[in-house]
């Protein structure tokens, strides 16, 4: 299943949908319409774990092609918002997760051009989060060197702790598209946090596309465009620690709980290992795709303050 959060209307309140062809069905109102109950949010959908996907589910054939009157919309006629539209815990950042994009940043941003022996783990905070066609903010005052990153996002379903990496894609919930936005004259003695953390440095969505309809995340093309020009594309088999490797890694230390995302890394082609060096600006419009999921598109635009004095090129 597709799954979205959407609005219907300017002052609607956020919904959980399933995506289905042109229309979105309203998850809570559809299981009210059937005489069941089941959570308005995603968040609420994945706390209830297997028991709450399997009953959406036989909701949805039952309701077959034709949905009960009042619970489906155009999509034409909602506004999509992040799948998860505030998490509850900071974002996994992976970095330097392909061959070819540690290759780029060795030459263009100093760091180590040996292959990582183990993950490289960073973060975003959950007000870096924005849905589709919101807008990337560029602070001329913050940055000079705004960057793009496509990445497979995975998203947890189950609670996952020091879990062998044979079992860890059962802890998936599903898998969703993100850019990683990156300062990248943001950098503070190699701590990445503030550079990939500013607000609306993590476009994420259109919908989160359930691990059923991916049991395997690494035969994904992913690719990203600005101002329609292709800038990256690849395939998640060419990640240096796949999905699976990242989620054992990462619940060795720490707790992955439901609702918590990764995103996964990014194949090479990002600005800043470009001859010459590309910048996002205002006025450009970035694309990124995952194959099998969807395409989110965001304009940049203008957020410096009035008066501030632009960082120096």
């Amino acid at each position: 299943m597709k799954l979205v959060t959407y609005r219907a209307g300017v002052e609607g309140a956020a919904r959980l949908g399933v995506w289905q062809d042109d229309l979105v069905i309203d998850v809570a109102h559809l299981a009210a319409t059937m005489g069941q109950k089941l959570p308005d949010s995603m968040l609420g959908l994945i706390d209830m774990g297997a028991p709450g996907l399997n009953a959406l589910r036989v909701l949805i054939k039952q309701a077959g092609a034709m949905p009960p009157a009042g619970t489906a919309t155009a999509l034409a006629n909602v506004t999509l918002l992040a799948p998860i539209p505030r998490p509850r815990k900071n974002i996994f950042g992976i970095g330097l997760n392909y061959t070819a994009h540690v290759m780029e940043s060795a030459k263009a941003l100093d760091t180590n051009d040996a292959l990582p022996k183990e993950p490289v783990v960073f973060s975003k905070p959950p007000t870096a989060v924005i849905g589709p066609n919101e807008p990337i903010l560029h602070d001329a005052s913050m940055t000079a060197q705004l960057d793009w990153e496509v990445e497979l996002a995975a998203i947890i379903g189950t609670r996952a702790r020091r879990v062998a990496r044979a079992d860890a894609l059962r802890h998936v919930f599903g898998y969703s598209v993100m850019i990683d936005v990156s300062a990248r004259d943001n950098r503070r003695a190699g701590q990445w946090i503030f550079s990939k953390g500013m607000d609306s440095y993590a476009p994420f969505g259109p919908c989160i596309v359930t691990a059923d309809e991916i049991p395997d995340p690494q035969v994904l093309d992913l690719w990203l465009t600005v101002n329609g020009v292709e800038k990256q594309r690849s395939n998640t088999a060419k990640m240096l620690f796949k999905v699976d490797e990242l989620i054992a890694d990462l619940s060795t230390g720490i707790t992955l709980e439901p609702g918590d995302i990764i995103a996964t890394g990014t194949p090479e082609g990002v600005g800043a290992g470009r001859d010459p060096q590309e910048w996002m600006w205002p006025g450009d419009t970035v694309e990124a795709c995952v194959e099998g999921i969807g395409t989110i598109r965001h304009p940049v635009i203008n957020s410096t303050p009035p008066g501030a004095k632009p960082r120096a090129r």
